[in-house]
């Protein structure tokens, strides 16, 4: 398994780690690529990477949707971070074969930082064939 580890910058932001698990994945001909972060309040999604107003528009959205303003009961003050990454989810897989990541044209890996700034790490453990 290797440890990638993530600097985010911002309360919410989407942050690129595709060339990170390409590196994690090197020497690896074919399999299952899983993707974890261990984090309750940030999740790990794939979506279009080309154009960064694909990922302006997901925070955006998910800002609007869930509010930081509500009624919410947990105390910490983070409830709109743990709803964001319930929706989300902790981790994705790719496959990989011929030593690389089977990943659509524009799919990019990233990181959501839902409670940042932070320092955080994601998982990334191949089961190969």
């Amino acid at each position: 398994m290797k440890v990638i580890a993530v600097k985010t910058n911002n309360r919410t932001e989407l942050v690129d780690i595709t060339d990170r698990v390409r590196e994690a994945i090197s020497g690896t001909d074919s399999g299952i690529c899983f993707i974890y972060c261990p984090h309750t309040t940030a999740g790990i999604i794939i979506n279009e990477g080309a154009d960064p107003a694909v990922a302006q528009d997901v925070i955006a959205v998910l800002n609007q949707v869930i509010p930081w303003r509500f009624d919410y009961k947990h105390l910490e003050g983070n409830s709109p971070a743990h709803i964001k990454a319930t929706l989300t989810g902790p981790g994705t897989f790719v496959i990989v074969e011929d030593g690389q990541l089977k990943l659509g044209t524009w799919q990019r890996i990233f990181f959501a930082e839902y409670d940042g700034p932070r320092n955080r790490k994601v998982y990334v453990k191949v089961i190969p064939d």
